[in-house]
């Protein structure tokens, strides 16, 4: 997915009294962008219902499915200029990666569009005809976070969606706009019910797991709140998909070309602000090139223009809410008053907005927080390694295991220590880098479940075996 994993979702404050509307602000400002409904959660039981009474008729038709697909994302194309600047002003990411994700979300769209299962026959030399065959599972539950709004919204959807079921759809109360928008979009080519976007603050999210009427939840973000959802969810039995992130290590050779690699290296950490499920956490370099890779990644992080994503020259935006900025702040201090050093940034800017400094630590004791945890904001400690072993005990030594990297100039023995990590995905000489026909799934506290490609769409149904005897001469 490519796809994130913010920490516990943050939002307005709820009232005893809850408001009808919720308001939405600018992280790089404070300024209300807009608002949206606050639904509650006793609304949820007629909009499962209706996505119930939609199935029905979306399910029996693949050809009219794959038409409303690919129109979908011809729609969504079409609305890029008025998703993507919505996207950054909710959100903070620069304008263009916003549209990046506009596009993605487009492209998801078509190419599940153009997947079907298949039915394939059993030949144990039994005399019998056996073929397993594919059903969708009925209402599906997509539970979305704020650093990725459209693209993990698409990245649940567009699978389920082709597989035949249908979809509620929540996304975070930080970046209900622009999935409200791409709702409406939508559902001028989708069938009434078939997917529906609710907005509210908790326990929306919650109900929405637990209800009754949904048979699948898939859920991106922090690891208490998805065993939450497994929770939720174990009570009517439905199937669950979680992506709870991830603390993905780069690891550099001994024969790593500093030069080469440290723009990579250091978008692979600070794209989209350091909110990115599959970023660059933590670096491990040689110990005789610690202190040039931490200078090299340094440099770039002092020159770098952070600012308002509508801002042509933006590359890096804001932390998208206070309560993660608040977070981020707070690791990068305990780290610094347990000796470590901020060879750029490690603090808050001045100004109005939720903007961190762009930061790499040094000098950080190995069980930090910063290290051992998720970060997800603009900080990266990077660490010192005398032999190979210990860099790759170290890596695999969280609870979690999303991706990974290792970087050097010789290309087999970075692949050999690559079979060395333990996560779902991993990469030589780049990060964070996803095919659409590739599965995205991980290990440990890093989830469960397969998303993307075609493993995405078969955990969007269930096998159906059909037996029958062989008639004479066939």
């Amino acid at each position: 997915m490519t796809t994130g994993t913010p920490a516990p979702e943050a939002g307005p404050a709820p009232d005893d009294r809850r408001a009808a509307r919720l308001t939405v602000a600018d992280p790089a400002t404070g300024d209300t962008v807009g608002e949206v409904p606050d639904q509650r959660p006793e609304e949820l039981d007629a909009v499962v219902d209706r996505a119930h009474r939609a199935w029905t008729g979306w399910r029996a038709d693949p050809a009219a499915r794959t038409t409303a697909l690919l129109a979908a994302a011809d729609a969504v194309e079409a609305a890029g200029d008025d998703l993507a600047p919505l996207l950054t002003r909710e959100q903070g990411k620069p304008l263009a990666e916003s549209r990046a994700e506009v596009a993605r979300t487009a492209a998801r769209l078509r190419y599940f569009a153009g997947l079907t299962p298949t039915t394939t026959r059993i030949d144990d030399g039994r005399p019998v005809h056996s073929e397993i065959r594919w059903r969708p599972l009925g209402p599906v539950a997509a539970i979305v976070p704020w650093n990725f709004p459209l693209q993990l919204a698409a990245a649940k959807f567009a699978p389920a969606l082709a597989a035949g079921n249908t979809v509620v759809l929540k996304p975070s109360p930080c970046t209900p706009l622009a999935t409200r928008l791409l709702g409406a979009v939508l559902a001028g080519v989708l069938p009434e019910g078939v997917l529906t976007v609710v907005t509210g603050r908790e326990p929306l999210g919650a109900r929405l797991a637990a209800h009754p009427g949904i048979r699948h939840v898939t859920f991106t973000g922090s690891v208490p709140t998805g065993r939450a959802v497994a929770g939720a969810a174990a009570a009517s039995l439905a199937r669950v998909t979680l992506e709870l992130g991830g603390n993905d290590a780069a690891i550099l050779m001994d024969d790593v070309d500093v030069e080469r690699i440290a723009d990579r290296l250091f978008w692979a950490a600070f794209r989209n602000c350091g909110q990115v499920c599959m970023a660059v956490k933590r670096v491990y370099a040689p110990a005789r090139l610690h202190a040039e890779v931490v200078e090299a990644l340094a440099q770039r992080a002092r020159s770098v223009v952070v600012g308002h994503g509508l801002d042509q020259d933006t590359r890096i935006g804001p932390v998208n809410n206070a309560p993660q900025l608040a977070r981020v702040e707070q690791l990068t201090r305990r780290a610094l008053a347990a000796g470590a050093r901020a060879a750029a940034g490690g603090r808050r800017l001045d100004g109005p907005g939720h903007f961190f400094a762009p930061t790499v630590l040094t000098d950080v004791p190995p069980g930090e927080p910063v290290v051992t945890g998720e970060q997800f904001g603009p900080v990266l400690p990077v660490l010192p390694y005398r032999h190979l072993d210990e860099a790759v005990d170290a890596a695999n030594g969280t609870g979690f295991g999303l991706g990974g990297s290792v970087w050097g100039t010789d290309p087999d023995r970075a692949a050999a220590t690559a079979d060395r990590l333990s996560c779902g995905t991993v990469w030589i000489n780049h990060h964070a880098e996803l095919s659409l026909a590739q599965p995205f799934a991980g290990t440990g506290d890093s989830g469960v479940g397969v998303a993307g490609g075609p493993w995405g769409l078969y955990g969007n149904l269930r096998p159906f075996v059909v037996h029958r005897p062989q008639e004479d001469g066939r």
